[in-house]
């Protein structure tokens, strides 16, 4: 099932399946690891929503639930 990377809730992973981002945010998104094919585990989301906190090859990162958006995912089942 599809969905994107700001709709899954700590402890779940997706696959990244595609990153429909433009421009500086695609690039800085790939920069930091978050390619297709590559696992994210949601590790916190901020009480209003606002950074979470994820892990993308071993590597934890902040994103913005706007930039999570732009994440589309397949969800895992752990």
């Amino acid at each position: 099932m599809g969905t994107t990377l700001a709709n899954l809730l700590p402890g779940e992973r997706g696959k990244v399946t595609k990153i429909t981002a433009r421009g500086t945010l695609r690039r800085r998104l790939m920069d930091m690891g978050v390619i297709t094919g590559e696992t994210a585990l949601v590790e916190r989301v901020a009480p209003l929503g606002d950074p979470m906190k994820i892990t993308v090859k071993n590597y934890c990162l902040s994103l913005r639930k706007s930039e999570a958006e732009h994440i589309a995912v397949e969800r895992l089942r752990s």
